[in-house]
């Protein structure tokens, strides 16, 4: 059995589209990134995209081999589309479900868990520190 990582994510948008950034926490860190203008749904794809180009750089070569990574989310579209059971219809979200495919495949394993909103407060607390431009220099991704 690999490392097992824990990974909470979360995006939102101020109107729906509106001012949008993605949220997450590895191992319990907080990493944001503004997105300018987008969807909710974009900012919860792009916060998986994004936690999981972090965990690549945080794990390096030993990933692929050695890291299990549990991806908790509180979007249930996302969640639905990531096990197969949604379809993906719009084509924004099928290029961005693509991106979340290829990237899975750096990893030993890479599992989704639906988790409630009360749950997933740390990857929130991020996405609206991003928005209200408080987010520390160190919690920043490019």
């Amino acid at each position: 059995m690999g490392k097992e990582i824990i990974i909470f994510t979360d995006g939102g948008a101020r109107g729906n589209p509106g001012p949008a950034a993605s949220g997450f926490t590895i191992d319990g860190r907080g990493y944001a990134k503004v997105l300018g203008e987008t969807t909710n749904n974009v900012a919860e794809y792009m916060a998986v995209i994004l936690a999981l180009k972090k965990a690549k750089q945080l794990f390096g070569s030993a990933a692929k081999k050695e890291i299990e990574l549990v991806i908790n989310t509180d979007s249930e579209l996302l969640y639905k589309q990531a096990l197969g059971e949604y379809k993906i219809k719009e084509p924004e979200l099928q290029k961005l479900f693509v991106e979340v495919w290829n990237l899975r495949q750096d990893f030993k394993s890479v599992r989704f868990h639906k988790v409630p909103r009360e749950e997933n407060k740390a990857a929130d607390r991020m996405v609206n520190l991003a928005l209200d431009g408080a987010l520390p220099p160190e919690s920043a991704v490019q």
